[in-house]
């Protein structure tokens, strides 16, 4: 009778020790401000410098005026630059304040600034593969072969390379959460915001997609925009 009533003891012991340990892992995952950052490091390190290479037959898009927030090494949330006459809630300013820490975070991490370079470098190319019909994105945010016809011998080391930098930059989303939300980076809080992160990265290139690509919505779904 004892035996048994020591083992049950230990094993309410253990499933005590384990429900606090699921507990104390709870990041919060900020949607609305990861996808201001996104986007904030898209416009800055991404669709300027990638203008420089844009596919035949495509129009580049005008050049954006000359303005004071066109400053490379704070870059600001895309609400930032749209302040409304009206007086915000105190969440408002929270969540445009979050969004300014993950984007400068983010472009603090020499990681990210590298995968955003070697991506800029494989902008043009990448456009005319989504514009053919050859790739699509993913509901990961990543790049996905669809007719490999249309591929020339180089590209699909592209792509992979590509799907590289991208799960760099998403990574990096999620280690920044982490770390701004005062949590220890470990696998458990990683795993956490991990998922969130790439399905708010995915929305965003959604979001950028020129019509006729083809994109994968969130249910599995393949669609043409």
């Amino acid at each position: 009778m004892k035996r048994r009533l020591l083992k049950c003891l230990l094993a309410g012991a253990c499933s005590l020790l384990a429900a606090c340990a699921v507990i104390t892992v709870n990041v919060y995952f900020p949607e609305k401000a990861a996808k201001e950052a996104y986007k904030s490091l898209d416009e800055m390190l991404l669709k300027n410098s990638g203008d420089k290479g844009t596919p035949a037959g495509e129009q580049p898009p005008a050049a954006p005026a000359p303005g004071p927030q066109a400053q490379p090494e704070k870059p600001l949330s895309r609400l930032f630059d749209e302040i409304p006459s009206f007086s915000l809630v105190s969440e408002a300013f929270a969540a445009e304040a979050d969004a300014d820490a993950l984007a400068v975070e983010l472009s603090s991490m020499p990681e990210v600034l590298k995968a955003y370079d070697e991506m800029n470098r494989r902008l043009p190319r990448l456009n005319a593969l989504f514009a053919s019909g050859a790739v699509g994105l993913t509901n990961q945010g990543l790049v996905s072969v669809r007719d490999k016809a249309k591929l020339a011998a180089q590209d699909e080391a592209l792509v992979a390379a590509e799907n590289q930098s991208r799960k760099t930059v998403v990574t990096s989303m999620a280690k920044a959460i982490v770390k701004l939300s005062k949590q220890k980076e470990s696998k458990a809080a990683l795993d956490q915001v991990m998922g969130k992160a790439a399905a708010t990265y995915a929305d965003t290139k959604r979001e950028a997609a020129h019509p006729g690509w083809w994109m994968q919505l969130q249910n599995g779904r393949w669609v043409q925009k």
